[in-house]
């Protein structure tokens, strides 16, 4: 199979800046998967949007189960924006009005988690097969670190209004304001600016990312334990192969 340098890297060319360090390999690894004897790209491709597709499935379940972010070290806190309204009322005592808004924040987010499956599974479907090859035989985490690149921007705009209704449902905004009030109250503070939403956004999918990688990476050291037999017949060729 012959695969076009010049079509891989303008995919690469739209993606973000940490594409650059994985274009290498990404050359490579096209190349080594003709070598392997893949007669059928589709198979190739098939096997990496599987291995998508179930990082994605399981880092949705796991972060969108209860505690899913504070119990897997992907805590949402409030930002440093907001420090000194954080440091300020846990010095009076007054810590609860902090926990709440940082406790609503974070159930938005594995709620929001829970519903982003679909959007994860909608960008792994248009995966073209040129886009997939050379994946095989990078890094642990390259397939979600390509896909990363590729789909963040679009992803987020999807995202943006699940995580805003999120926020609503769990009363986040109403915590915040309260926690705010209780604040200005005090002598000598000022209100913080914070959105909220963007930071929300951005923690929430960096953290759905994160774990995807991981997920990749323990399906590349047992291919047909955590795959698939496809998955299996794909990356265990590819690791031979290295």
């Amino acid at each position: 199979m012959r695969v076009s340098i010049v079509v891989l890297c303008a995919a690469l060319t739209s993606g973000c800046a940490q594409m650059q360090t994985v274009m290498p390999w990404l050359n490579t690894g096209a190349q080594t998967a003709s070598q392997m004897g893949y007669g059928d790209q589709a198979q190739v491709a098939s096997a990496i949007k599987q291995a998508l597709e179930l990082g994605s499935e399981r880092a949705t379940a796991s972060l969108s189960a209860a505690g899913g972010y504070s119990q897997s070290g992907y805590h949402i806190g409030l930002p440093d924006a907001a420090k000194p309204v954080v440091d300020t009322l846990r010095k009076v005592g007054m810590g609860s009005y902090v926990d709440k808004a940082e406790a609503a924040m974070n159930t938005a987010a594995e709620q929001a988690a829970g519903e982003s499956l679909p959007v994860f599974k909608d960008a792994i479907k248009g995966m073209g097969v040129k886009d997939a090859l050379g994946i095989v035989t990078g890094p642990d985490t390259a397939a979600t670190d390509y896909f990363r690149g590729q789909t963040e921007q679009s992803l987020r705009a999807k995202f943006a209004p699940i995580v805003q209704e999120n926020l609503k449902k769990t009363g986040f905004y109403d915590q915040y304001q309260t926690m705010l009030s209780v604040y200005d109250k005090l002598p000598f503070t000022d209100k913080p600016n914070l959105n909220a939403e963007d930071y929300v956004i951005d923690l929430s999918l960096s953290a759905l990312y994160d774990r995807m990688g991981k997920e990749e990476s323990l399906i590349r050291q047992d291919p047909v334990g955590r795959g698939t037999a496809l998955i299996g017949a794909i990356f265990a060729g590819g690791n031979k192969s290295q």
